[in-house]
């Protein structure tokens, strides 16, 4: 008997034992181990409009570090997937939909209104919202997508600033209109061309040309002929730049305008000296921003120039967590609900509140300069 009861001690102790040795169930995991929230970021990241895919995916991952820094949205920690969409509205389709395979949920993208247009679309219809830092198209948001925003200004807005300055400065005058043929180019042209109109002042040439055109001969040829004295160009950088110096080659003093397509150094390092004197439209100059001072400091440090769409990225990055903070949710449909509620995001470029089409509510655009600055760096500088 006290055998049998020292042997079923024994088996309770070893039972015991053995319990305690099983795996337990884990404990939940902490907020810094949970899977990140997925961003996806895109944009030209090779091809001619590569440095204003530099500018948005810089200002993206910067930002993207600092939430990161400062705990996460929510307390989860931001994965980011790039996306290089080339320009092209084909790539960029298939980048939202690598996106929308891999779990992707918030996009800072595209630069391109023909490419973000198109692959919007596809966003929506996977629940993914979307903040483009660069797309001006009126469509891109007309359409009324429910995921849809952008920190960037519009095309009709910017419009009526180059046409009013063209119709008011040079009255009187010829000028030449020439564009791209894109959603941005030629959209632009437009909305500039029918301010111009609203002033009292037609063009004497509108002409379309296409992306990667290097020989202007032609075009130089008609813009001779018409007399233009400003030539105004819908697109980016690199085509106005070969037009401005191909100008200048062949006698035409004409004063070069375009937009906020052509707000990056490559610009003038395209065109040479001819690029002193170009105007263009742009939103005040956000890295002078008392903001932004900060922010600034750290992308010199990193030798990177946050010019045109940089901070305008950042800032899309900083209204995403915001308004995920205080909607205190991920899910975008409620972010999105949030964004259109008339909200004020604090951001590096300012204050910012989104109507109900997604578009900013404080369109502001200037003139600026191209010249040289104190240490002869041809860059360009607003118009007092």
């Amino acid at each position: 008997m006290t055998r049998q009861v020292g042997l079923s001690f024994a088996l309770a102790l070893a039972l015991g034992a053995a319990a305690q040795a099983q795996p337990q169930n884990p404990p939940p995991r902490p907020a810094s181990t949970q899977a990140p929230i997925k961003f996806g970021l895109a944009g030209p990241f090779t091809g001619q409009n590569a440095s204003f895919g530099a500018q948005l995916k810089n200002g993206a991952e910067l930002a993207i570090a600092d939430v990161n820094a400062a705990g996460g949205i929510l307390k989860q920690k931001i994965g980011v997937s790039l996306g290089d969409d080339a320009s092209d509205a084909r790539q960029g389709v298939s980048v939202a939909n690598k996106f929308a395979s891999t779990g992707v949920k918030f996009v800072i993208g595209h630069f391109n209104s023909g490419v973000t247009i198109p692959a919007s679309a596809v966003y929506a219809e996977n629940a993914m919202l979307m903040v483009s830092p660069a797309s001006t198209s009126p469509k891109l948001t007309d359409r009324g997508l429910w995921n849809v925003f952008r920190t960037c200004g519009r095309d009709d807005q910017q419009g009526i600033v180059a046409g009013d300055y063209i119709s008011k400065n040079f009255k009187g005058r010829k000028v030449a209109i020439v564009h791209d043929k894109t959603t941005y180019g030629q959209g632009l042209a437009e909305e500039t061309r029918n301010a111009m109109q609203a002033g009292g002042l037609l063009d004497v040439l509108y002409e379309g040309i296409n992306v990667g055109t290097k020989d202007f001969g032609a075009l130089v040829t008609k813009i001779k002929a018409s007399g233009a004295e400003l030539v105004y160009y819908g697109g980016t950088h690199v085509e106005a730049a070969l037009l401005l110096r191909q100008m200048r080659d062949q006698g035409v003093n004409a004063t070069l305008m375009a937009a906020d397509g052509i707000t990056d150094d490559d610009f003038a390092a395209v065109a040479g000296p001819a690029a002193e004197g170009t105007l263009m439209t742009y939103a005040p100059d956000p890295r002078k921003r008392p903001r932004a001072a900060m922010v600034v400091a750290k992308f010199r440090e990193r030798n990177f120039e946050p010019h045109a769409y940089t901070l305008y990225a950042y800032a899309a990055v900083e209204i995403i967590r915001q308004a995920a903070e205080e909607a205190k949710t991920l899910d975008p449909r409620k972010i999105a609900m949030l964004m259109r509620s008339g909200k004020t995001f604090s951001t590096v470029i300012g204050d910012i509140t989104f109507d109900l089409k997604g578009d900013v509510t404080r369109p502001d655009y200037v003139v600026y300069v191209w010249k040289k600055n104190a240490d002869g760096k041809i860059t360009y500088t607003e118009l007092e």
